[in-house]
């Protein structure tokens, strides 16, 4: 397995990124761009859903009005987190740090998923009041993206650490 990372590494793109002066950087600032999108856009969803900000304003309009930005933030992330990991392929892969924020993304996806086909997912609130499922997916979700930043920004001092 650990051979296959090895020749991704050593792929044209991915050396011409790991030698390169200004792909790497371009690439991760992109990405922090693409991440800030995707985690304020959910962030705003979240607060709404948990009654911690814009308490007037209706779940489905928000979503209406972040969901583009949170899915071209999100587009723009997966692209320029893959050519990150090009980059270094064989080391990221057994980078602990690297693996917890990966499961992390995981656990974030399964819960949007769990959102989505959640009874309510197209009718926000119950009799005025936000569904406690909801809620709690809100939670979650701030929970798991504000973690997922955390090891993000991780990963580099864990690579220069040893």
């Amino acid at each position: 397995m650990t051979s296959f990372f090895v020749w991704l590494e050593s792929t044209p793109l991915a050396v011409a990124i790991a030698e390169s002066r200004w792909m790497f950087p371009t690439f991760e600032v992109l990405h922090v761009f693409g991440l800030a999108l995707v985690v304020g856009s959910i962030a705003a969803f979240d607060l709404r859903t948990l009654g911690l900000a814009w308490p007037s304003r209706r779940l489905e309009t928000l979503v209406r009005e972040i969901l583009p930005w949170t899915w071209s933030g999100f587009v723009l992330a997966v692209v320029t987190g893959l050519l990150l990991f090009l980059s270094s392929a064989a080391t990221y892969i057994e980078n602990r740090v690297f693996l917890a924020k990966m499961a992390l993304l995981l656990l974030a996806g399964l819960n949007v998923l769990l959102f989505h086909f959640h009874p309510h997912h197209h009718r926000f609130t119950v009799e005025g009041q936000v569904s406690p499922v909801l809620r709690a997916s809100a939670a979650v979700s701030l929970t798991l993206w504000t973690a997922i930043v955390v090891l993000g920004r991780w990963i580099g001092y864990s690579l220069t650490v040893g």
